[in-house]
């Protein structure tokens, strides 16, 4: 057995490694501090996720209550034809409203991320930006006035230059089509203010040597802008496939899911089966799968990511 000395090296280091009481103190403030942070969360985020994922597993029923089923809500999503044309329904959203909604978003940022008189630049920032602050179901509402059929201020227009008018919203080839161009005019602002700040972090001093070199602009931004900004592209691409996966409001106000199902989403779906239908169970099993195509996209997202953004 090994003794050590009071005065010892070995027992001066643990008698100053040993909190103080003065950290301790610290310690025990700072949990308190996030401990209504940490209540809330778990009531209203982990205790219903739990829950769902639960219910998935059961027909319920809101006198009975929950009957174990097993896998046959998921079996039923996955054989179901509606439910699968409502499934790709959102992809299809999702992919459009992503590319756009990113794509436009940067065009927007290099457009104005050049010499311009600062009232003007303000100008434009605000204008583009605006469209994100205000409520989408407010917007939602704004845009049906836009694509109605005979009172609708764009066939109005299309009248008067000896068009033929369309129907943005009652046709299946057009109602989606006409859903995603409102979302990019909402949300591309969003992104365009984050690209900006981005591209203002690119060095100045590289971007000068480059044209003094004689690169064109195009050599340049896919050399020097796109690889620096290239983290930035990711986050917008995550951030806004998320948003997008989960559409609803929009939807539910410009078609309410129509023609038929051509423009449903699986947080519509959600919603009529479980506060229509009252088949809880089998929303629940929706949800878990909106779920795990959003964790699966994100994993596919990080995994490429890992070829092509500069860290």
């Amino acid at each position: 057995m090994t003794i050590f000395a009071a005065n010892s090296p070995v027992a001066t280091r643990a008698v100053a490694d040993r909190p103080s009481e003065l950290k301790r103190a610290q310690a025990r403030a700072g949990y308190l501090f996030i401990l209504p942070s940490f209540v809330l969360y778990l009531i209203f985020v982990l205790a219903p996720v739990i829950v769902t994922f639960l219910l998935s597993f059961t027909y319920y029923d809101p006198i009975e209550g929950a009957t174990f089923v097993g896998l046959d809500n998921f079996r039923r999503f996955l054989t179901d034809d509606r439910s699968l044309q409502i499934f790709w329904n959102t992809l299809r959203f999702a992919f459009f409203a992503v590319s756009f909604n990113v794509g436009v978003g940067l065009a927007l940022a290099l457009a104005l991320n050049r010499a311009m008189p600062s009232w003007l630049l303000y100008f434009f920032r605000l204008a583009f930006f605006l469209p994100v602050i205000i409520a989408a179901a407010f917007v939602s509402i704004v845009w049906s006035y836009f694509y109605g059929d005979e009172l609708g201020v764009i066939n109005y227009y299309l009248i008067q230059l000896g068009l033929t008018p369309v129907r943005w919203l009652t046709s299946s080839k057009t109602a989606m089509m006409s859903i995603i161009i409102m979302d990019v005019w909402k949300n591309t602002g969003f992104f365009m203010i984050i690209f900006i700040a981005a591209l203002q972090g690119v060095p100045k001093t590289i971007m000068d040597a480059a044209t003094m070199d004689g690169a064109s602009y195009w050599r340049r931004f896919t050399k020097i802008i796109l690889p620096w900004i290239s983290p930035v592209i990711f986050f917008n691409i995550v951030y806004a496939s998320i948003g997008a996966l989960q559409v609803f409001e929009s939807i539910v106000i410009l078609t309410a899911g129509g023609p038929g199902d051509s423009t449903r989403s699986m947080s519509i779906l959600i919603v009529e089966e479980a506060f229509g239908s009252f088949e809880i169970g089998y929303a629940a099993s929706i949800a878990v799968v909106l779920t795990l195509v959003i964790l699966l996209l994100t994993s596919l997202q990080l995994l490429g990511s890992r070829r092509w953004v500069s860290y």
